[in-house]
């Protein structure tokens, strides 16, 4: 994770934080607390160790939650003391991780909440920001959502477009069969799907089905692969595709779309 914080604290600090630099003497200590202001499933506290590590290091520095953690407003966090300037240049830096994160980690544990009873499992995907997806997925993981594959180098998962570059359902299932990675694959139509499942099939993706269309299909499969449903798929409607019979369903919206969350960093002179 260096490299992402190394960048973020560079792309913020450049050459110098010239406020700081201007306004408080060189020697001056500090304390400061890390607070939430509204209810939040945190993610991203190990973060400040690298954080300030690459600023020279602090005194002190004291996680008081763990990721993954159900935290209420006004609960303390996380308490650092050591130089001012260097909790004031590092003020900013660290909120966005960790605001960033615990809102997927509570968007994270939001669906898994409305999934609960169900035993179908919420899946995130690859809808991740750019260069921080390690870090999004392991929000996703402390707020109770299984990950995915990390990337297109881990899995197999066959789409509508390599099913087209690949000439068919079976030529795509047959050439991908021989690199020994997990296969999954989307259907799209009856006809497809009864080629996959020919082709030896596993587990099979349905995409842009309503519930009342998700359950149909899932009978229509009865248990000879497992069934992810994906596309459209919100905290409104999720219980409604997971009660659909499926094993799996996935939502982008769990990191593309979860909110920053609300936590304020205080400092005090000693």
């Amino acid at each position: 994770m260096t490299e992402v914080v190394r960048l973020a604290l560079e792309e913020d600090i450049g050459s110098g934080d010239v406020t700081t630099q201007a306004c408080v003497p060189a020697g001056q200590k500090a304390r400061g607390r890390y607070i939430a202001r509204e209810p939040m499933v945190i993610a991203g506290l190990d973060l400040l160790h690298e954080i300030y590590g690459l600023r020279g290091g602090v005194d002190e520095l004291t996680l008081l939650r763990k990721d993954g953690d159900r935290v209420g407003d006004g609960e303390i966090l996380a308490t650092v003391s050591g130089s001012a300037r260097t909790l004031l240049e590092c003020e900013r830096v660290s909120l966005n991780f960790l605001q960033r994160l615990s809102g997927v980690a509570t968007a994270a544990r939001c669906f898994a909440d409305a999934v609960a009873g169900t035993g179908c499992r919420v899946l995130d995907t690859r809808k991740t920001t750019p260069g921080m997806r390690a870090l999004e997925k392991n929000a996703v993981a402390a707020g109770g959502v299984t990950n995915h594959r990390m990337g297109l180098y881990d899995a197999i998962l066959i789409k509508n477009n390599h099913i087209e570059a690949a000439g068919g359902v079976r030529p795509a299932i047959e050439r991908a069969r021989g690199t020994g990675l997990p296969i999954e694959i989307e259907v799209r139509t009856k006809e497809e799907l009864a080629e996959a499942l020919e082709a030896g099939a596993v587990h099979l993706l349905l995409d842009n089905l309503s519930p009342q269309e998700a359950a149909e299909w899932v009978r229509a499969i009865g248990g000879r692969a497992k069934v992810e449903l994906s596309g459209g798929i919100t905290l409104q409607n999720v219980a409604a595709y997971a009660r659909a019979g499926a094993d799996f369903v996935s939502s982008g919206a769990i990191t593309h779309s979860a909110r920053a969350m609300d936590i304020s960093f205080r400092l005090e002179l000693g």
